[in-house]
């Protein structure tokens, strides 16, 4: 699996192994945009969060971790982020068999480790 390099903002030439396993969980922003892709899905889940704590969210993360300042993580959010969202994030709701709203909770969570559980039964039967 590639690692991106958030400084260069492109994949860096280092990657992570990925083992085979019971259960393979994709996560990122386009987990369910290829339709290809989200056929090979047992479970497909969106997280909704609302757009004000996904942009505190990333200003705190930008600023803390990637050494941003507070006018570049605006103007990225502004001028591409916030638009791409829109554009190609946001859709792919539809994609999913479970949307959660606010972020995690406990029924939800509750509710997707059982499912989980229960692929791995199966898969376990045979």
């Amino acid at each position: 699996m590639p690692e991106y390099d958030f400084t260069l903002h492109n994949r860096s030439n280092r990657t992570i192994p990925v083992k085979p396993a019971p259960v393979i969980v994709i996560e990122g922003l386009f987990a369910l945009y290829d339709a290809d892709l989200c056929d090979m899905m047992s479970l497909k889940i969106y997280v909704d969060t609302a757009s004000d704590i996904r942009f505190i969210r990333r200003m705190q993360r930008d600023i803390t971790e990637r050494g941003r300042s507070v006018e570049s993580v605006v103007d990225q959010y502004l001028e591409t982020v916030r638009p791409m969202h829109k554009q190609f994030i946001e859709p792919t709701k539809r994609n999913a068999d479970i949307i959660i709203p606010h972020g995690a909770n406990g029924p939800a969570v509750d509710m997707i480790t059982t499912k989980v559980a229960s692929v791995i039964d199966q898969l376990k039967r045979g």
